[in-house]
């Protein structure tokens, strides 16, 4: 709004002090991750306090795992302060009529009413329990159905699909290597860095593929001829199964105090890079990447999304003041999935969101492997020692600090080599 305010003000010729710097994109990221930062800090601690009041708390499933006893009553549902640190920078400094802005508004906001929801579920379950005098449990079965949040990301997944499929705002630049036209009206030319080098506008849904050489392969392919006409629904689906995956693996990493939350943070610094890389022609150019018009306004949403990350890990550290819970989980899994699609890195996922990968990988391997050893021999066996991976570690005996530790250094880790992909093919 801010960013539209002083746009405004430029069209009708008055000047304002400083209105200019809102015209560069790295201010208004800095000034955005600085917001959010301010929101969750300053906010975060009175957001506590009214959980606190309301006896919003988390009740812990007894697993027999250190300190988590401990844990039992800490406020939940810190997520809110997550979303409003994401969504206030947005609003007042991005540029709102981009459709990329747009989209990444409406998936915060829908998987935020989803994770609220379940969260508020558990919480009606828990205080109903306390009314009949019973002791509150907590199972896996509480809070919204499994189905239905499925449902919500399926939703999602179909939204974020078809709007990046047929909305004619999303484009991909791609350099023209034919010879130098002298008519055709759909080649334009820019000069960079001296050279003038022509272009042509596509609508093609593309992937870059990691360590090849030609490393971009169009969704069609994977289709006979015959049905090219329905790359639509591979793709709407394709996005269904990355939007669920990755806001699940978040949702199931959230179990150790700032886990979820630093390994979030770590992975926006890479999608901005991505983003704002992709989004300036000179440096896409110089990468040898796509140049996504209009993308790199959404660096201003991912340093939004950083500083809330950050902010709120000053409460969510260990020993943690406040849980994210669902409303936080799957809000910034489901971010980090649609961000990686809109700037056609998805297949990059397994690689920078490892750790959300390794720990939804150890939950399927156990479920799995248990299932079939009772079956066949009559008692269940284990592949760890509990799942998801970090309890397995925290059984072994390793302190939680330790283990949140070393998984932000994996993710470091993985998000360095991501990053060299641009180069190594």
């Amino acid at each position: 709004m801010l960013y539209h305010l002083f746009d405004w003000l430029k069209e009708e010729g008055i000047k304002f002090p400083g209105s200019r710097l809102f015209e560069f994109i790295t201010f208004r990221v800095l000034l955005a991750m600085l917001l959010s930062l301010f929101i969750t800090t300053v906010f975060g601690r009175k957001l506590i306090y009214f959980l606190r009041r309301r006896q919003i708390g988390e009740s812990i499933r007894d697993e027999g795992l250190a300190g988590q006893a401990s844990k039992s009553g800490t406020p939940t549902m810190g997520g809110i302060i997550i979303i409003l640190a994401i969504l206030i920078p947005t609003l007042l400094l991005a540029d709102l009529t981009k459709i990329y802005i747009q989209l990444m508004l409406v998936s915060t906001v829908w998987l935020g009413i989803i994770g609220f929801i379940d969260d508020y579920l558990k919480l009606r379950g828990k205080r109903e329990a306390q009314k009949r005098g019973e002791q509150y449990k907590k199972t896996g079965s509480d809070g919204l159905a499994g189905w239905f949040k499925i449902l919500g990301q399926v939703g999602l997944g179909i939204t974020v699909g078809a709007v990046l499929y047929f909305n004619s705002e999303v484009k991909i630049w791609r350099e023209y290597v034919g010879q130098t036209p002298t008519s055709d009206s759909t080649v334009f030319s820019k000069e960079i860095n001296g050279r003038t080098k022509y272009f042509t506008e596509t609508k093609s849904i593309v992937t870059t593929i990691p360590f090849v050489k030609n490393h971009e392969f169009n969704y069609s392919k994977l289709l006979p001829s015959s049905w090219r006409d329905y790359t639509w629904v591979l793709y709407i689906l394709i996005v269904i199964f990355i939007i669920t995956a990755v806001s699940n693996g978040s949702n199931l990493t959230d179990g150790l105090d700032g886990l979820a939350t630093g390994t979030s943070a770590i992975i926006g610094v890479l999608l901005g890079i991505f983003a704002y890389a992709s989004g300036n022609l000179i440096f896409a150019d110089y990468l040898n990447i796509m140049y996504i018009p209009d993308l790199g306004e959404l660096s201003i949403f991912i340093a939004a999304m950083i500083g809330g990350c950050i902010g709120f890990l000053w409460y969510n550290s260990f020993p943690a003041q406040i849980f994210m819970g669902d409303t936080g989980s799957l809000t910034l899994g489901g971010i980090i999935a649609s961000l990686a699609i809109i700037v056609h890195k998805e297949l990059l996922l397994p690689i920078f969101c490892g750790v959300f990968f390794v720990e939804t990988l150890s939950v399927l391997l156990q479920v799995t492997y248990f299932k079939y050893t009772r079956k066949r021999f009559g008692t269940g066996r284990r592949v760890f020692l509990k799942a998801p991976l970090h309890h397995h570690f925290q059984v072994k005996g390793y302190h939680e600090v330790k283990i949140v530790t070393r998984f932000w250094i994996v993710t470091v880790l993985l998000v360095v080599f991501s990053i060299v992909t641009l180069k190594l093919r």
